[in-house]
């Protein structure tokens, strides 16, 4: 069941930090460590085996980066599609086991949780065990669906097969997609039938502010559409880091306020994870202007 991280232990604190507990817990078993901090849904941590680290040293560094600027919770999504071939779903959960012991060896105070970034044309052929093995904490409930690059014709149907079959629907940065740039009413449509947005933290900082990108990216923040923030993290520093999510937060409050990205960026998180109903929705505060209360980032 979702709870709210305890105020005034804002992620990135020292007190915060200090509520880590150490205890032994597997990708697959449905328990999350009750920390405080942000839930970040979309990340490519797992090594070797698609455009995420190389090797678990990069592994660590990326979990030593997250944890630093207040991500307490990971989801390890690499992606399933045909062009990374060395990517099984039948290894998730392992491999995601691993990188939690090797965290947990360097008393990095980060829990990793196993998932995937799934490509449509991959979901829509999965038998349905192998979709329960692609979804968060392998428990059968949410799914992250990539966001076709072009070619939305049909989406929409094929997004209702899946929630047919059981699944909650994430759709992973629809800002990127050009076909959305043309027609954002598509969005409003599938919000509207039930799925939700998770919008890349990355799209509100490093796109230009005349880009399409950033321009949907804000539209779907500012009107409400959007429900989670996420880093898509590669990399500790450097190519697309997992510290953009911090960074995208700061934006984000100034956009919607502080409690609307809160909310996206840890309560409807979390609740994706555990597989609970989505927690109250705030009201969109827009142009709030409103710094993000930790001030190391």
């Amino acid at each position: 069941m979702w709870r709210r991280p305890p105020a005034p232990c804002w992620p990135g604190s020292r007190q915060a930090t200090k509520s880590f507990l150490l205890e032994p817990h597997g990708a697959t078993g449905g328990r999350i460590l009750s920390l405080d901090g942000y839930v970040d849904i979309h990340s490519h941590i797992l090594p070797g085996i698609d455009d995420g680290p190389a090797d678990i040293d990069g592994s660590i560094a990326m979990a030593r980066a997250a944890a630093d600027v207040g991500i307490s919770t990971m989801a390890a999504t690499p992606h399933l599609r045909s062009d990374f071939p060395d990517v099984h779903v039948e290894e998730l959960a392992q491999r995601a086991q691993d990188v939690q012991a090797a965290l947990e060896r360097e008393r990095i105070p980060l829990s990793v949780v196993s998932g995937a970034e799934v490509s449509l044309a991959w979901a829509v052929e999965a038998s349905d065990e192998h979709l329960r093995l692609a979804s968060y904490g392998q428990r059968g409930t949410d799914l992250l669906i990539e966001t076709p690059s072009t070619g939305i014709y049909g989406l929409d149907r094929f997004l209702f097969e899946l929630r047919a079959r059981g699944h909650r629907v994430t759709l992973a940065h629809p800002e990127r997609c050009a076909d959305f740039h043309r027609d954002p009413e598509a969005l409003r449509a599938l919000v509207a039938q039930g799925v939700l947005l998770q919008v890349n933290a990355d799209a509100l900082v490093d796109a230009g502010r005349r880009s399409a990108i950033r321009r949907l990216a804000e539209q779907l923040c500012t009107e409400g559409l959007a429900h989670v923030l996420a880093s898509d993290g590669h990399r500790a520093s450097s190519w697309r880091p997992v510290t953009r999510l911090a960074q995208g937060l700061e934006a984000l409050s100034e956009l919607v306020g502080t409690q609307r990205a809160q909310w996206m960026a840890s309560d409807v998180s979390r609740a994706i994870i555990e597989g609970a109903h989505l927690p109250p929705e705030p009201p969109v505060v827009r142009g709030a202007r409103r710094r993000w209360p930790f001030s190391h980032v």
